[in-house]
């Protein structure tokens, strides 16, 4: 059996970034995965599954309402815990998001007040829930996207 092709990048050699992890295509459609990777694998601490979960929760809501909204098909946390992924269509690269990621870390940087989807109608586990650490680990990750723009998977 092959490995996918996210198995086969050097996670030793990862560092936090916005990348491109796979293009897929059928037909005239194109989905573009983007690996937003937060922490360091293997060398930093997974992202803590409560402030992970706000991420989900806060980024998922900024996206859908963004003026991007038609283009994206998915936000979620990666099962490793080292960042989330985004898929949207287009045959797009880093460097076509970058902005909108940034907006997004700013929206949740910037929020205040109940988190949307945390009620127990609306999501299984809406109790796990962690703003404070959330804006720590966006605010380190916005930091990298400003100083370092690692945008393409290291060699």
């Amino acid at each position: 059996m092959d490995l996918i092709p996210s198995f086969e990048i050097d996670h030793m050699k990862l560092q936090p970034g916005l990348y491109v992890s796979r293009k897929d295509v059928q037909g005239d459609c194109v989905l573009t995965t983007f690996d937003l990777r937060m922490t360091r694998p293997n060398f930093q601490p997974p992202v803590d599954m409560p402030a992970l979960h706000t991420i989900e929760h806060l980024a998922a809501t900024y996206l859908r309402s963004s003026d991007r909204r038609d283009d994206i098909v998915y936000f979620g946390p990666m099962g490793c815990r080292t960042g989330c992924y985004l898929v949207m269509f287009g045959d797009l690269t880093s460097r076509d998001v970058l902005q909108l990621v940034t907006d997004m870390c700013d929206f949740i940087l910037g929020f205040e007040g109940e988190i949307p989807g945390a009620r127990p109608e609306q999501c299984g586990n809406y109790s796990e829930q962690n703003l404070n650490m959330a804006k720590y680990y966006i605010r380190s990750y916005r930091q990298e996207l400003a100083d370092n723009q690692r945008l393409e998977y290291p060699a």
